[in-house]
């Protein structure tokens, strides 16, 4: 007999906790190998958990609405044959008394940890010392990434992992929602609604945005007109021969790929001191939800993509979003955020940034109106469609020049849209 330990996995960078939505097994229930277990939730997609190993719940750490750090473990599964990775190594006679005793008296026995410090890895006596200092677990050292020679955790990993375990603490504890019996809100033939499990995380994810980011918004107005007689010359063949719409959304991708290819720090993020400017360029398209929420998939190396791919890659992700049929990795690794305001009419808008990036994206509504164009017989007035690019970003590292240039790059690319190709 062995004791299997369930670990919170890791869901994609920046995503450092999840909340579990329900148990699908309880204690002493027989589970089979890569049988779902619990669904689990971030501010960004909810997900299923599977067991990989078959056995018996034995424990249950966590109940559902309970908030989990990665890492941290989520059940025992006792299993048959031999101990495997990931499971309490004890010694044999203690893993047969814990059993007894739990069996026949149900009572609770904490188990002892595995001696990590003491395994192959060789902790220096100084990452030995903050450990203990810290009380850090072995379970949480198990979750931590060496960086030092042959996967050695050194001190600035262990440093950055209390520094992240302190934040996680921070977003838990404090409510992005004013103390209620401070003032007096409601009043008589108020509907009070109490916010979904989605909407609080989507609330404590943009304090925490405004406070890490200072945000500065520089805003273009870009001439779409010939876009919009292409799309309209083209889109009913298009549908005909690919049996789906093209939106102008591929076509803005397109041109933001481009302007970050040319200014490249606009495609990263900050740790600490450090500035890490991204090998891939991951877009991410905010999408409504039937529910009122949002959510972000993401196109992983949209660089690698033409406009036919574009447009077929967005289609899906956007469709399956709306259906909650996204995967986990789907909506992981982004690197910039493109945000249409326009399909509610809006022309402007101060988006807020999509932690841990640096840049956001927002698109108003494509409208007709005067324009004064020079000519070579001088200036007319037409009418022309335009459309208003914003971009919020943090001035931590884009400043106005970086951030203006580079929003002035991708409206450049949108007017010299090359309306002679044919997809």
């Amino acid at each position: 007999m062995g004791l299997y330990k369930l670990l919170m996995p890791k869901m994609g960078e920046g995503v450092i906790e999840a909340t579990i939505i329900a148990w699908l097994k309880n204690e002493g229930d027989r589970i089979a190998e890569d049988e779902t277990i619990l669904e689990v939730a971030t501010d960004k997609v909810d997900t299923e958990i599977q067991c990989p190993v078959s056995g018996i719940v034995k424990k249950i750490n966590y109940q559902k609405d309970d908030v989990v750090p990665v890492g941290e473990i989520l059940a025992l599964i006792e299993t048959e044959g031999d101990t495997l990775e990931d499971e309490l190594f004890l010694p044999e006679e203690i893993q047969e008394n814990t059993t007894e005793i739990i069996d026949n008296t149900k009572v609770e026995i904490p188990l002892p940890e595995p001696d990590i410090i003491s395994s192959e890895k060789r902790f220096t006596p100084l990452v030995r010392n903050i450990v203990k200092k810290e009380n850090i677990s072995n379970e949480e050292l198990a979750t931590i990434q060496g960086t030092g020679a042959n996967g050695k955790i050194t001190k600035r990993d262990l440093l950055k992992f209390i520094e992240d375990k302190k934040a996680v603490k921070q977003s838990v504890s404090v409510s992005p929602v004013i103390d209620p019996g401070k003032y007096n809100f409601a009043m008589e033939g108020d509907e009070i609604l109490q916010m979904d499990r989605m909407r609080k995380l989507i609330a404590t994810h943009m304090v925490d945005s405004k406070r890490i980011s200072p945000h500065v918004t520089s805003v273009v107005e870009s001439d779409m007109t010939e876009i919009v007689k292409w799309r309209n010359k083209i889109k009913n063949g298009f549908l005909k021969k690919h049996k789906q719409k093209i939106t102008f959304t591929p076509i803005i991708v397109e041109a933001v790929v481009k302007a970050l290819k040319d200014f490249p720090l606009v495609n990263s993020s900050i740790d600490g001191d450090k500035i890490i400017i991204r090998k891939n360029i991951n877009i991410g398209i905010a999408t409504a939800l039937p529910s009122g929420n949002l959510i972000v998939p993401v196109v992983k190396n949209a660089d690698m993509y033409n406009l036919e791919g574009l447009t077929k890659i967005i289609n899906d992700l956007i469709t399956r979003a709306r259906e909650n049929k996204l995967k986990p990795e789907e909506i992981q690794n982004g690197t910039f955020t493109i945000t249409n305001l326009g399909t509610m009419g809006n022309i402007l808008g101060t988006p807020i940034i999509n932690q841990p990036q640096v840049a956001i994206l927002a698109i108003g509504a494509i409208v007709k109106k005067p324009a004064v164009l020079e000519t070579e017989m001088g200036d007319v007035i037409a009418i022309r469609s335009k459309t208003y690019l914003s971009m919020s970003y943090d001035h931590r590292v884009v400043d106005g020049f970086l951030g203006g240039s580079f929003i002035k790059r991708v409206s450049d690319y949108l007017e010299n849209f090359d309306i002679e190709q044919l997809i």
